[in-house]
């Protein structure tokens, strides 16, 4: 489908094909509404199920049992009658519900009586000296080079930092058949102590269980080095080592090919912000989560954010968001629906883990708020010595840092560094993040050209949105 092809108006409006977004998406029209839903990936399945209906992962025993229950969800939406078109980019949101839609290179606005905001979860920044050097990347992009495409890394590969999606991907790794030299985990050795006030309502979820079963597979196969306290990649024009130290004092060099950095993921805030959806700073979670009513409700009328873009609970339990956010829509429209409480009891039950990951899991600040000489923002090759150098020159937030030195003003806008500033200026200032504030993000949110814009069939009215933001 072409975006010439779209409606100008729908009932709902659906941002991602993820857990979230084919839920919301499916009960919105189970309850007889017109919905589409929107999703830039060749498929549907988000992050998550990326790749799930065209996998050439063919033995279902590589990326797990977990993995492959999101089938279940594609084919419910696809029976529901949801218009799902991929390759579709949203590159803007306002607060009147109108979205520009990118396909295929050409751009449509289109009018939509509520929108759910279901764009998940990116990896938190991990800046680290050497983390531009070809060689390095994130686990969630190998994790998808793997699910959409069955690439494996070659040669020496090092896997980084903490979470249960390092322990994943390893595992993902090591069953497919490819080797790992080591697990650097940067996992601070307090934080199972401050957890364990919160391990009851883990101990009560299915994930226990599950994460000893991957702690296990993975040990036997990979050394792991617990504790690490610094990290530094080195290479002349490509990767060639990465030097650590652990909490003992101890240091190493580890001659490497691959090095795939990880530390937790954030919500996916930009369109919401785009679109001036109030935000609160999450001391917990290090991040910028929606402020948001049970059902997904936004501080904007009509905008309802579900899954992971509401803040970090897992798939599962994003599913639970996004069906509790279509009956909600579906209900403000005028259309009988079904008791949510079931659904709002399977989303407590899958939140009662979460407290204790975020505390095992916290990222050490060291990750965080990263030494002078590291390049921060990637796209201007700002370092975090130069923000740092700003905020005792007065600088007291990550707007006013862009007439400094345009932090957050390339192609990623802000999504890579944005998180990092923040809290690299809070550092400076002694002062708390959610005082210093986020990057205003603004259309588009995504790159597209000039002349897609002075293509589109109201590329007025399109253009003054852009020249507003």
């Amino acid at each position: 489908m072409s975006g010439r092809d779209l409606k100008a108006v729908y009932d709902v409006i659906v941002v991602g094909a993820g857990p979230a977004g084919l839920a919301a998406a499916s009960e919105a029209a189970h309850a007889g509404l017109d919905v589409l839903l929107a999703d830039e990936n060749a498929g549907p399945g988000g992050q998550i199920y990326r790749g799930i209906t065209t996998t050439p992962v063919s033995d279902r025993g590589i990326l797990g049992n977990d993995y492959w229950s999101g089938m279940a969800l594609v084919v419910e939406a696809k029976a529901s009658g949801v218009t799902i078109v991929q390759g579709a980019t949203v590159w803007s949101l306002d607060p009147e519900l109108q979205l520009g839609i990118s396909i295929s290179g050409v751009s449509r606005l289109l009018k939509a009586r509520r929108v759910v905001i279901a764009t998940g979860a990116m990896e938190r920044p991990f800046p680290i000296p050497g983390w531009t050097l070809p060689g390095v990347m994130t686990a969630g992009a190998a994790q998808t080079m793997l699910k959409s495409s069955g690439l494996l890394p070659t040669g020496k590969t090092v896997l980084v930092g903490t979470g249960p999606l390092l322990l994943l991907l390893a595992a993902q790794i090591l069953r497919a058949g490819a080797t790992i030299e080591a697990i650097l985990d940067t996992t601070p050795s307090g934080n199972l102590m401050k957890a364990l006030p919160h391990v009851a309502g883990f101990v009560l979820s299915p994930l226990l269980a599950k994460g000893l079963a991957l702690k296990r597979e993975v040990e036997r196969q990979v050394r792991v080095v617990r504790h690490v306290t610094s990290l530094a990649a080195s290479g002349d024009d490509a990767l060639q080592s990465v030097t650590y130290s652990t909490g003992g004092g101890a240091t190493d060099t580890i001659s490497v090919n691959n090095l795939l950095l990880h530390q937790g993921v954030v919500p996916n805030t930009n369109l919401a912000m785009a679109a001036g959806v109030a935000h609160d700073w999450d001391d917990r979670q290090h991040c910028w989560c929606p402020a948001l009513q049970e059902d997904g409700r936004s501080s904007v009328e009509g905008i309802f954010i579900a899954g992971d873009g509401a803040g970090i609970a897992g798939a599962a339990a994003a599913e639970w968001r996004g069906r509790l956010a279509g009956l909600a829509i579906a209900r403000d429209l005028g259309r009988a629906v079904r008791d949510p409480q079931v659904f709002r009891q399977r989303l407590q039950r899958e939140q009662r883990s979460r407290p204790f990951l975020d505390v095992l899991f916290d990222p050490p600040k060291a990750m965080r708020v990263p030494v002078d000489e590291t390049i921060v923002c990637r796209c201007e090759e700002v370092t975090a010595g130069e923000v740092r150098t700003a905020a005792r020159l007065g600088c007291t937030g990550p707007n006013q840092l862009k007439a400094f030195m345009r932090t957050g003003m390339g192609p990623c806008q802000g999504r890579m560094c944005s998180l990092t500033l923040t809290e690299l200026i809070a550092d400076a200032n002694d002062t708390a993040p959610a005082t210093v504030g986020h990057l205003r993000v603004r259309p588009p949110v995504k790159p597209i050209s000039l002349s897609e814009l002075a293509d589109m069939p109201f590329a007025e009215p399109a253009m003054k949105a852009v020249a507003r933001g």
